[in-house]
């Protein structure tokens, strides 16, 4: 069967995202199948972390229980935030965005987070490692994010800061001062 005039085409990258032919769009940038991948890399990081940290918040036990409960729901909200700008931002491209379970299972760089409960210093130990998961992930692919699309890049400078400030400040909970 032919395809109609009126039917969107779309073609598949490597890891899932996709890119719509502009029917009836309106006119402007279109990503190429690697600025989706890309981008496609991050947006399933970020709701990674995002899951990830929920199922911390829900299981975090023991010392500074309270301050790690809510310091996870920053965490969260900003992620879940950050993957919807990186969505919108696919589709403002005619890029097609794959948040769906199964694609973050299977391409996620995270690594799985422990079933039970979890101390608060294990806890800090493991939040602050996928925090520094994702801000690898944002920093593999920002130069050719860049170099293709710098509006874009400008949205990953954003993410990198919050989460590596993150990182720092929940890593700070197991430290001992320097030098001593």
């Amino acid at each position: 069967m032919a395809q109609s005039k009126n039917t969107p085409k779309t073609s598949t990258t490597k890891q899932g995202a996709k890119t719509t032919r502009r029917q009836n769009a309106e006119k402007g940038f279109t990503a190429s199948p690697t600025l989706a991948k890309n981008l496609q890399a991050v947006l399933v990081d970020l709701l990674e972390l995002a899951l990830q940290g929920k199922q911390a918040h829900w299981n975090v036990v023991g010392r500074n229980f309270r301050d790690t409960h809510r310091q996870l729901d920053e965490i969260i909200e900003d992620a879940r935030t950050f993957s919807d700008t990186i969505a919108e931002r696919m589709r403002a491209l005619h890029a097609v965005p794959d948040g769906r379970s199964a694609t973050i299972a299977a391409t996620t760089t995270l690594p799985e987070f422990p079933a039970g409960e979890v101390s608060t210093s294990e806890t800090t130990d493991l939040v602050t490692e996928r925090l520094e998961a994702t801000v690898a992930t944002l920093r593999d692919v920002h130069d050719a994010v860049d170099e293709e699309d710098p509006t874009s890049a400008d949205l990953l400078h954003a993410v990198i800061e919050r989460l590596e400030q993150f990182a720092w400040m929940v890593s700070a909970e197991n430290r001992s001062p320097a030098g001593r």
